[in-house]
């Protein structure tokens, strides 16, 4: 079985979008209307039509990743907003539940506290069987207003996180700064901040069981291993396996072959999780290839690193350890 641990409903029907609209604009949005139809043709041009071509079996599907806006209004606006959103996802996996697994967006807002969240991942986790959420460590967009990950007002959210035995993938959403792209720059900086912030904190002495999964490849950790090594051995901290390997996950939402293979090599096969991100922020074929840049797969079959063994964890042991809710999930299915 080939889990990706990452994709987002970016095909999803005009209509949610057409909510947004009128939220976003101060009217009253009234009840979104979809039709089971419409999201059956939203997904089987695109997500289930990719699944079959490239041989993947079981995506983990949210909310759009630069729609959740969290920036976008108050906490009132975030949280109507990321319950149409989580709502809309599960009727995705009651319709496909052997091709989709439920991730939910949190309701995050500026200046709001994390313990903000809790309810709305509550709901998704016990009520409408949801297996992880997506943490925004930037919901300013792009500003950087909010505290680090590890500052203690994270801390309501990840009892609750650790309660439910969930983990979260770290993954900003749209970019206000125009200095940052948002999918080329804002991401990637995102996932080497956190992974940053997580280094120099004391986090997961206070939460063991607290698990992360940095996505994109890790942004830029995986090509700077040295570098925080070194930083790591200067502030007197423990090896970085010791230190944050128990914890942190990186998925291979990586688009060449090079950069696959770097990941594999310098990253432990048990802290890696196949992922495309499909369909995402790459859609193209790359000329040099003749192939989709997000073909993800296809790079790791196309690298002899990996041992049968580290394949099938990567591909697909590694999500049902990390995601340990997938077991229910797949049992109800």
């Amino acid at each position: 079985m080939i889990i990706d641990c990452h994709g987002h409903y970016t095909t999803a029907p005009k209509a949610l979008f057409d909510w947004r609209r009128r939220q976003v604009a101060g009217e009253a949005p009234g009840a979104l209307k979809i039709a089971d139809d419409e999201i059956r043709e939203s997904l089987e041009g695109a997500q289930l039509r990719i699944q079959r071509e490239r041989g993947t079996d079981l995506t983990f599907f949210s909310p759009r990743a630069g729609s959740m806006e969290h920036h976008v209004g108050d906490a009132a606006v975030s949280a109507a907003w990321s319950r149409e959103c989580n709502d809309l996802i599960h009727r995705v996996c009651t319709l496909y539940p052997r091709n989709f697994a439920a991730v939910c967006q949190l309701p995050q807002s500026p200046g709001v506290a994390p313990k903000n969240c809790i309810a709305e991942l509550e709901r998704c986790v016990n009520q409408l069987g949801f297996i992880g959420c997506n943490l925004n460590p930037d919901p300013s967009g792009g500003w950087w207003r909010e505290a680090p990950l590890a500052d203690r007002s994270w801390y309501p959210l990840y009892e609750k996180l650790v309660e439910l035995d969930v983990p979260a993938m770290v993954h900003v959403s749209s970019s206000c700064n125009p200095a940052f792209h948002f999918t080329g720059a804002h991401y990637i900086n995102a996932d080497t901040t956190a992974f940053m912030q997580l280094l120099t904190s004391e986090l997961f002495k206070d939460f063991p069981s607290l698990r992360f999964v940095i996505p994109h490849g890790g942004g830029a950790v995986p090509y700077h291993w040295g570098r925080y090594r070194g930083l790591a051995q200067d502030m007197g901290k423990p090896p970085l396996r010791e230190l944050l390997l128990d914890n942190v996950y990186f998925d291979t939402c990586v688009y060449h072959q090079p950069g696959i293979e770097l990941l594999l090599k310098v990253i432990p096969a048990d802290n890696i999780l196949f992922a495309s991100e499909i369909v995402g922020a790459v859609r193209g074929i790359d000329p040099e290839t003749g192939y989709y840049y997000d073909d993800t797969r296809r790079y790791i079959d196309g690298t002899s690193g990996p041992s049968a063994e580290d394949r099938e964890k990567i591909f697909c042991r590694n999500a049902a350890r990390v995601y340990p809710r997938l077991r229910l999930t797949m049992q109800g299915s």
